[in-house]
């Protein structure tokens, strides 16, 4: 699994950062983006999930 930000989209709530710091941080902007080159580590899959729901401008991205 991959997950991706669509940073045209992201506008700096910063919910995939609470929710998965282990795959999102931000820049100093506010401004997400993924860790691991995006690479979903085994055991983080939920929490990708999760951080996708929860992005309100739907910028989190996953790809199976």
């Amino acid at each position: 699994m991959r997950v991706r930000v669509d940073t045209s989209k992201c506008q700096g709530h910063n919910r995939c950062y609470a929710l998965a710091p282990e795959l999102f941080d931000v820049d100093d902007l506010g401004t997400a983006f993924v860790l691991n080159d995006g690479v979903v580590p085994a055991g983080l899959e939920a929490k990708a999930r999760l951080a996708e729901k929860n992005c309100p401008e739907y910028a989190i991205v996953i790809e199976d």
